[in-house]
Parts: structure tokens; C-alpha cells; sequence
């Protein structure tokens, strides 16, 4: 889901606890009691259901691919095969989400389409976390990013039972109401000023470099814990800086044509209106790349065969995932992901 999630938060699914190892590895029975298991699995029919009378196609695509994703925030699982066909010990990456291949689908002409299927991150365990985690992603040739909102809110309401508007706030204009600052033209010393000042007393021997890593801190610390509660609040029109996938529309202050969708202080969805653009998307992996040479990350080579579909020409459309077990989560009113997937990583 995010590139922003920070993952710090702990596990209660920790086999070291007052049980021995052992007896922790013997304990078969799931984490979730089974009522939740059955409301999960109702949840996913009222899914398919929604996406079925819309005449959005599901489609599946690999979980496992030649090529990861360049993203300095996301680490993906290795795996090898073996087998006849390809080189020994052929590299393979589990999938951090569909994205990659589900544009080459849109790419190929499918139309509008939808996926339902597992995702891994390497890193990321804990209360909202879970290395492997179900995502729901869907991409609309011809919508853009309000019509696209427009419809995660349809689908989100539905699904939970929601009735009124969600709140819609930009990016500048939550950081200008929350914390008093613009997080288009604040220096990193004024964010780390600002951090200081909502409590965080260390922040000047904290190791980070550039605003976007300081607008991060201030979000998921000081913003991100009081968003959606009470009613889901969708975030947009990012810093170009943080555009990740999404198209940046020009004008007076140029922004990144993405929003979140946050519901009792968890992200739920993270949107674009999708970038079609071959060459640009060539430079953004490259960026990507340099950014993980200064963290000292390992280099991942750019998706060639994501480069291609774009250069064969990707619809205009918007895209969606959406965090289906947190969605799960705000169903229910649980406070962990152990309470809503059958096994977490502690009992796999």
C-alpha cells in the first residue's frame, strides 16, 4: 500500500514471549477468531459484487515477477527457481503490489479491471503491518483523480456501512490546518523546528535528509493518528516530490495528482491519476535508483517490459489499492491485523 508507512510499529504476534519458542511453533490454531474470518470473507463477496455490477473485470497476474520495484521505501521478498528453462538459480521477486503488470493489461486493451490477491513487503510486521497482505487494486481508463476518489468512497461506504460525505483535504492545506506550516516552501530546518515544537525533543539527532523525509515524520506522527476519525478523510494533490506513480499537474504550484484515503487513523488507499509518460517514467526509476545508492540500499533494475507497455501506450486512467485487511479492520472496529487475518507471520 503506502510508500510512507513507517512499519515501526511492534508486533503482538511475537513468538518470543512468556511461551517457550517451541511451544509458540506448536500453537496451530489461528490469531483471528473465526466470526471475524466469516465477516472477511462476506466483505470480499460484497467486493466482487460492487466491482461485478460495474462490469469491472477481475483479472489475476503473477505474484511472483522478474523485476522489482525501484521505490527506495519498499524492500521485496526474493525467491529462486530452479527448475528447466532458465538459468540456475534464477532470481524472482514477490510482488509488492500488481501494479506493474496490471498496466501492461490496460496497456494490452483489457478495459476497465480489478485484482484481489496477495502482496509482500519485506520489513514490515506489527500491529497494522504484515509481510504478506491482501490488496485489492483497480485502475479506470478515463477517470481521473476526483472521479476516482469519487468511487473509493462509493465502494468504502458500501462495504462499511457508512452513510454522508467523506472529508477531502489537500496535502498543503491538512499541513497548514494540523502544524501551521506550508509544506511546499519550509526549509528542513523549520521542519525539524516544527518537530521540536509538537514534542518530539531529539529531532535534531534524528539522521534525516530532505523535506519529504521530514513531512513524513510530521504526518505519521503528529496528522496521520487523528485522520478519518470519526469520518474517512481523503488526502490529495501531493508535492510533486512525492509523486511516486502519479501524473503532476503544472500550474502556479505544480502538485502530484495523488491522495490517501484514511479511516480511524490508518491509511486505507493510496490513488493516482496514472502516469502514461514512457520517458519520464524512465527518469523517476532512475531517481529511485540514485536515492537508494545514498541509503546504501542494493540497486534494483527498472520493469523493461512496464517501459514498453507505457511506450505502446497506456490508457489515460486512474488506479487505486486499497489495504484490504485494514479495511477489514475498520469493518470490525479491530486495533490489530491479528485480529482479522487467520495467520500473521508469528503463527505461518
Amino acid at each position: 500500500m503506502s510508500t510512507t508507512d513507517t512499519g515501526d510499529d511492534q508486533s503482538d504476534e511475537s513468538v518470543t514471549d512468556s511461551r517457550s519458542v517451541t511451544d509458540a511453533f506448536l500453537d496451530w490454531r489461528p490469531g483471528a477468531p473465526l466470526s471475524n474470518l466469516r465477516a472477511r470473507a462476506a466483505l470480499l463477496a460484497r467486493i466482487r459484487g460492487f466491482f461485478a455490477a460495474r462490469g469491472v473485470l477481475e483479472v489475476e497476474t503473477p505474484t511472483l515477477s522478474a523485476s522489482a520495484v525501484t521505490d527506495p521505501h519498499l524492500c521485496s521478498l526474493q525467491s529462486r527457481y530452479t527448475g528447466p528453462g532458465f538459468p540456475a538459480g534464477y532470481t524472482l521477486y514477490l510482488q509488492t503490489s500488481p501494479e506493474f503488470a496490471m498496466k501492461r493489461l490496460l496497456a494490452a486493451g483489457s478495459g476497465p479491471i480489478y485484482q484481489l490477491g496477495k502482496a509482500y513487503r519485506d520489513g514490515e510486521t506489527g500491529r497494522l503491518h504484515n509481510p504478506e497482505f491482501t490488496l485489492l487494486e483497480w485502475y479506470r481508463p478515463g477517470f481521473d483523480l476526483s472521479a476516482m476518489m469519487d468511487e473509493v468512497e462509493t465502494l468504502a461506504a458500501q462495504v462499511l456501512g457508512l452513510t454522508g460525505r467523506f472529508e477531502r483535504v489537500s496535502y498543503r492545506e491538512l499541513f497548514r490546518r494540523r502544524l501551521g506550516i506550508d509544506p511546499f516552501e519550509t526549509s528542513v530546518d523549520a521542519l525539524r523546528d516544527c518537530a521540536r515544537r509538537h514534542g518530539l525533543s531529539r529531532s535534531a539527532e534524528l539522521p534525516l535528509t530532505g523535506p519529504d523525509a521530514w513531512l513524513d515524520l510530521l504526518l505519521t506522527h503528529f496528522i496521520e493518528p487523528g485522520l478519518g476519525v470519526g469520518t474517512p478523510c481523503f488526502v490529495h494533490d501531493y508535492p510533486p516530490s512525492q509523486a511516486a506513480l502519479a501524473r503532476i499537474r503544472s500550474g502556479p504550484c505544480p502538485v502530484a495528482e495523488r491522495f490517501e484515503l484514511y479511516i480511524d487513523g490508518m491509511e486505507i488507499a493510496n490513488g493516482y491519476h496514472e502516469l502514461g509518460d514512457p520517458e519520464e517514467q524512465r527518469i523517476r526509476f532512475e531517481r529511485d535508483r540514485e536515492r537508494r545508492r545514498l541509503d546504501g540500499l542494493p540497486d534494483v533494475m527498472p520493469d523493461g517490459r512496464l517501459l514498453a507497455a507505457l511506450a505502446h501506450g497506456l490508457p489515460d486512467c486512474a488506479g487505486v489499492a486499497l489495504g484490504v485487511d485494514r479495511l477489514v479492520m475498520a469493518a470490525l472496529g479491530t486495533k490489530s491485523i491479528g485480529e482479522v487475518v487467520a495467520f500473521t507471520l508469528g503463527r505461518a
